[in-house]
């Protein structure tokens, strides 16, 4: 097996309560940790299912937060050791970033949990899930495994009819079905289709766009390429702030409009910062700015 070179990312749990660098701002350990370890993902992901859930007027119960927790952090988990695995064997580590060298440092210690996580997910599945959530859940497992097919397969990435979806645009498709399909299958399962079933997938393609530019700007910001997706936030904040004013009368419709509407303009300001913050801090910032969600549950 081919050894990487060393990376920075290495140490950084090691230096002190605060991890420092050069020409950028100070940033928290356990942000940095937040980040390192794939637990921003799994957090985004149980804040917008419970934003949706409210949304829609649909009360989840713990078994489905646990679930999506797990799912998610094993997926981002394997995500990030099979992009480790493929830049050894092609030798290519430019698109490595401080989160896959922490990955592969840790991996025999973040592969059994991830796999553990998984098995007990699908435990859950088998277990608690009624049938017929069951069915229509389905196509996010078919879905999942067509992204990986498409993302981490050579032979599969020319055969594949979509190639040229990007893997940002299948990460935000595939986040939002993982937070949206919850809320929209208890409301098949139960028969509850009522006034803010419309509204509710109106969000859903909301959040699925803002899923996609976080995605599409954090690949930028990394890469050091020019891009407009600031501009693009802009607009997608103007969006979901008019789409809180359109849903005013249904105040759950409207605040999580209004909620992506400030991860959009924040992720923005964000963008118009980043210069001036290391690119760690820039990544975990990244999400930071997704939860805003959270604060819809503050009664």
């Amino acid at each position: 097996m081919k050894e990487m070179p060393p990376s920075p990312a290495i140490s950084l749990l090691h230096a002190g309560d605060l991890i420092r660098r050069e020409n950028g701002y100070l940033v928290p350990n356990p942000l940095c940790l937040w980040h390192l370890a794939s637990l921003d993902a799994p957090t985004v992901a149980v804040a917008w299912s419970l934003g949706f859930a409210r949304t829609a007027g649909v009360d989840l119960p713990l078994w489905v937060l646990v679930l999506i927790a797990l799912g998610t952090w094993s997926v981002y988990v394997g995500d990030r050791l099979l992009d480790v695995h493929s830049a050894l064997r092609s030798a290519n580590f430019s698109g490595l970033r401080e989160r896959h060298y922490f990955h592969w440092r840790h991996r025999r210690v973040l592969l059994p949990l991830a796999i553990t996580a998984a098995s007990v997910a699908a435990g859950i599945i088998f277990v608690l899930m009624p049938a017929g959530v069951c069915e229509h859940d389905s196509f996010l497992a078919a879905a999942a495994l067509a992204y990986f097919s498409r993302v981490h397969s050579q032979h599969l990435q020319t055969a594949w009819p979509f190639s040229f979806l990007s893997k940002e645009f299948l990460v935000g498709v595939l986040f939002t079905l993982g937070c949206g399909l919850p809320t929209l299958s208890t409301l098949h399962f139960t028969g509850a289709i009522h006034s803010r079933y419309w509204p509710f997938l109106m969000a859903i393609a909301f959040f699925a766009t803002l899923a996609w530019c976080n995605c599409r700007a954090i690949e930028h910001w990394e890469s050091g390429s020019v891009s407009r997706i600031v501009a693009t936030l802009n607009i997608l904040g103007i969006v979901g702030f008019l789409g809180a004013v359109a849903y005013a009368a249904t105040p759950p419709v409207s605040a999580i409009f209004a909620a992506g509407s400030a991860s959009a303009l924040l992720l923005a300001v964000l963008g118009c910062l980043r210069s001036r913050l290391t690119p760690i801090a820039v990544r975990s910032a990244a999400d930071l700015v997704l939860l805003t969600p959270l604060f819809l549950l503050v009664r």
